[in-house]
């Protein structure tokens, strides 16, 4: 191919710049993917304002859907889809022969790991194409994508990846099952995505907790994402209210809060004796008010920590997208098209910038190129 793509590259913090790059022909064992939507999330702002530290200039962008454009014949075997089938693209790749992959922790491959994942490998990495900010990109050899089930729209796809997330962190790392208590720290798309997740494994009551005025649209909406109670920590004691509604602590609490190192305190608090704590968002640097790790003792609980998501979830959440039992199509929602000021401003209101402007942060955001 001769064509050249748009793409849009971090170049430094807050600085999107507008970049057309060359469309690689594609080999035997790799393809090249028209990309239709990219969902944000918080790792984008962050990435976006500096806070996590990216590998020079590169195309961010990681919750990828669209159209397989050129495929190599042995990708598309390995893939088992074909040009012109829409893809969901996996934000790790696999090489698919080292005694992680063999396992099925793939998240940790031995030649690949974090250290390049789609949305966050630099530009001069040829063809340099390898975020979702873009209108195209390249599926490497190793690369693994998933087919989206026909009819579904591809923004509404994008959905694949928080909702895979609320079912890997909220049921299966954690063991979630019928008649569980489930307590949910975080009301974002990924917290929704993990109280509709308990409920679809059968939990007979989750509670989803928030804090303040930026989280009352999003507690709002967490009824219809099977929360059977909500509760704003600014307002209310968390711990007390469960007690309230069901007589007892949670068999599983699901931290997925961003930069809030508080909420590890109200987990431990929220826990039951011999339950589970699975930690899925990020700390950040500050200060663990309110951590108590005796309580962990005494109550002998499990603390354990989630990265990333795996292909069953994926496939599941797919399939659960396409049933429709939650209304994650009717998500309040942002689409904005490849342009970087218009991205980067939504990235802006996302991380809660824009606030003292009256901006509304979106429960989910997407870039449709």
């Amino acid at each position: 191919m001769s064509a050249q793509a748009r793409a849009l590259v971090l170049s430094g913090p807050g600085v999107l710049q507008d970049t057309a790059l060359p469309i690689p022909s594609t080999g035997t064992d790799d393809g090249i993917l028209r990309i239709e939507a990219c969902g944000l999330c918080g790792t984008d702002h962050e990435q976006f304002s500096g806070l996590l530290p990216g590998p020079g200039p590169f195309v961010p962008g990681h919750e990828i859907v669209g159209t397989i454009e050129a495929i190599g014949d042995e990708a598309a075997a390995r893939w088992q889809v074909a040009a012109g089938d829409r893809v969901a693209v996996e934000v790790f790749q696999s090489c698919r022969g080292c005694p992680a992959c063999l396992a099925g922790d793939y998240r940790r491959c031995h030649t690949h790991g974090m250290a390049d994942m789609y949305g966050f490998v630099a530009l001069d990495r040829p063809p340099g194409l390898w975020g979702g900010y873009a209108t195209h990109l390249y599926l490497a050899p190793d690369a693994m994508v998933l087919p989206v089930p026909a009819g579904l729209d591809p923004v509404v796809a994008t959905m694949f990846n928080p909702l895979g997330a609320g079912l890997r962190w909220g049921v299966s790392v954690p063991g979630t099952g019928p008649g569980s208590v489930v307590a949910v720290l975080g009301p974002g798309v990924r917290g929704l995505s993990a109280a509709a997740a308990a409920k679809e494994a059968g939990a007979a009551f989750v509670v989803v907790v928030g804090k303040g005025e930026g989280d009352r649209v999003r507690l709002e909406l967490a009824g219809r994402f099977g929360a059977d109670l909500v509760v704003d920590g600014a307002r209310a004691d968390p711990v007390h209210a469960l007690l309230r509604a069901t007589g007892r602590l949670a068999d599983v609490v699901v931290d997925v809060t961003a930069s809030a190192p508080e909420a590890l305190g109200t987990a431990v608090d929220l826990v039951a004796d011999g339950g589970t704590v699975v930690v899925a968002g990020t700390r950040g640097d500050g200060e663990l008010k309110g951590f108590r790790p005796d309580l962990l003792v005494y109550k002998e609980a499990r603390m354990v920590g989630a990265l990333g998501v795996d292909a069953p979830s994926y496939r599941d959440a797919l399939a659960l997208l396409v049933e429709g039992t939650y209304p994650f199509e009717s998500l309040p929602r942002r689409c904005v098209g490849l342009d970087s000021d218009a991205v980067a401003a939504l990235l802006r209101t996302m991380s809660g910038a824009d606030a003292a402007g009256g901006a509304i942060r979106p429960v989910h955001a997407v870039i449709t190129p």
